[in-house]
């Protein structure tokens, strides 16, 4: 650890030298600062890098930001309103005056996944950015996967291009011809804030994965997506390490936050690669949840995954090289969070999400026969790209109440993660244990109990979230740590949920997912 310690004087970091004893001792006190970009608002937290505990955490807006839909389907939001949000987040973090932020000694962003920022030469942004839930671009990303080969896509691609990064990009020239001629770089959500930050633009082979811009097969940006594409090279940004040095704090941008001048950004990844890294899942058979605006099952492996209906995505980890590979395979569905939230809004806006939580709970499990499915926020890929649009069945106008309502969503909710899982378990993925955040929809007794059961796997529960992820993927980024393990020597399990084994709701899953089957 000595070392270690001794490698961070590189980064100019001011760390006090004494000679005591005739033997160099470091004394220093760092704190690390994490950045999460989320669909709803931004987060920032303060960690402390030698306890790895945290110390102070905000987000912007209290309420959720909006999402602009101009037709159905779409799906955008301002990157320049991330911006705005990023820097309250982290003005409002220090005024809990439980650091000095000048103690904040490197920064990490993990950020919402498959969004496209494009800017111009000045690094201005041309459009707002075209988010991972907006469904424009489907048919462009099916006849891709057609024209250039279902065989090729999925041995170098891992995926079909479906309604990715590449594939919006292709929108763009397709439909906007004068904002394509005018860009010089595309990036995704956290590499446009790493831009705001440092003044310099990177990627990494995770973020071009997930994209769908990425060739496994030659360890390279995929010739068969640019020449079909017709992109240009010049378009993306400096290829890096997802742990590595990613530019340094702009002057005026540090004076703005309140920050030193030149701390390194050490880590950018996108939100379940780093929600993952947050719960230490790094090695194959590990596996992560969450159950934010979108919902994903995120399991490593050390294989080539691929399903042929591209259903599930495999991208490359945050820990992944060509010599050691880690990808992560994700199960995503659209519908979750966004689901509960829209319940919340329009059925009782003045309740809490604890009261919601706790009306649900009031209710027997399966909510006395209404079904709902959760597919109203953009095309499912684990129902084939298709756009569904939500559904509340069975509804008895004598007895169903809006507390039937709160845990039918929850109750849809879950059934859509067995659903996805049993799609993974086709694939060859069965995990045993499953790790979360208790957050967002983990927070409901409701819902984490509906998924043990009816997914038959127990859940570990941990007080993490992709903020804190970040903070410590900045430290491992800087070479704080030993290894990523290190950064999570800490973490401990706040709770264990396992399955009772009663099969209470297999027949009422069976149902739901009758009732799916109808619209497929």
């Amino acid at each position: 650890m000595l070392n270690q310690k001794f490698n961070l004087i590189s980064f100019n970091l001011g760390i006090n030298i004494n000679l005591k004893l005739g033997k160099l001792i470091p004394e220093f006190k760092m704190l690390l600062l994490g950045i999460d970009i989320g669909t709803s608002s931004i987060k920032a937290s303060v960690v402390d890098s030698v306890s790895q505990k945290l110390i102070s955490s905000s987000q912007f807006p209290e309420n959720e930001s909006p999402i602009e839909s101009l037709y159905p389907g779409w799906a955008e939001q301002s990157p320049e309103l991330w911006w705005d949000h990023v820097q309250k987040a982290i003005l409002l973090c220090h005024q809990s005056k439980k650091y000095d932020p000048h103690d904040i000694g490197a920064i990490g962003i993990g950020y919402q996944m498959h969004g496209l920022v494009i800017v111009d030469k000045n690094h201005s942004v041309l459009r707002n950015s075209i988010i991972w839930c907006d469904s424009r671009s489907v048919e462009i990303g099916e006849k891709a996967f057609h024209s250039i080969g279902e065989g090729v896509c999925l041995s170098r691609l891992l995926n079909s291009p479906g309604n990715f990064t590449a594939s919006k990009l292709a929108w763009v020239k397709e439909n906007e011809p004068e904002i394509y001629g005018r860009i010089d770089k595309i990036m995704l959500p956290g590499d446009f804030i790493g831009l705001k930050l440092t003044g310099e633009i990177t990627t990494s082979i995770s973020s071009l994965s997930e994209g769908i811009f990425f060739d496994f097969l030659n360890n390279e940006l995929s010739q068969d997506i640019m020449n079909y594409f017709g992109f240009s090279r010049s378009f993306f940004p400096e290829i890096k390490p997802v742990f590595s040095h990613h530019g340094n704090l702009l002057k005026h941008i540090a004076f703005q936050l309140g920050l030193k001048e030149g701390i390194p950004l050490g880590y950018k990844a996108g939100d379940q690669p780093n929600n993952a890294l947050s719960l230490n899942v790094f090695n194959p058979g590990e596996v992560a949840a969450t159950g934010g605006t979108s919902g994903v099952i995120y399991a490593v492996t050390d294989k080539l995954i691929t399903d042929p209906q591209s259903r599930i995505n495999t991208f490359a980890h945050v820990n992944h090289t060509a010599k050691d590979p880690r990808f992560g395979v994700l199960l995503c569905i659209n519908g979750t969070g966004s689901m509960n939230r829209w319940a919340k809004n329009n059925f009782h806006s003045h309740f809490t999400y604890s009261e919601m939580n706790a009306a649900a709970g009031k209710i027997k499990p399966g909510s006395e026969g209404l079904r709902i499915l959760p597919f109203g926020n953009g095309a499912e890929r684990m129902l084939g790209n298709r756009l569904l649009g939500a559904r509340i069945e069975h509804i008895d106008v004598n007895l169903h109440n809006q507390d039937h309502l709160f845990r039918g969503v929850q109750e849809g909710i879950a059934f859509s993660f067995r659903y996805g899982l049993d799609i993974m378990r086709e694939n060859g993925l069965s995990p045993k244990v499953i790790r979360a955040g208790k957050a967002n929809l983990f927070l409901s007794g409701v819902f984490t109990k509906t998924f043990v059961e009816i997914t038959g796997i127990p859940i570990e529960l941990f007080n993490h979230d992709g903020s804190k992820g970040a903070a410590l993927g900045a430290g491992i980024g800087i070479g704080l740590y030993a290894n990523p393990q290190e950064a999570f020597q800490n973490m401990e399990i706040l709770e264990w949920v396992e399955p009772t084994g009663s099969g209470e709701l297999e027949s009422i899953y069976q149902d739901w997912k009758r009732i799916l089957g109808s619209l497929l």
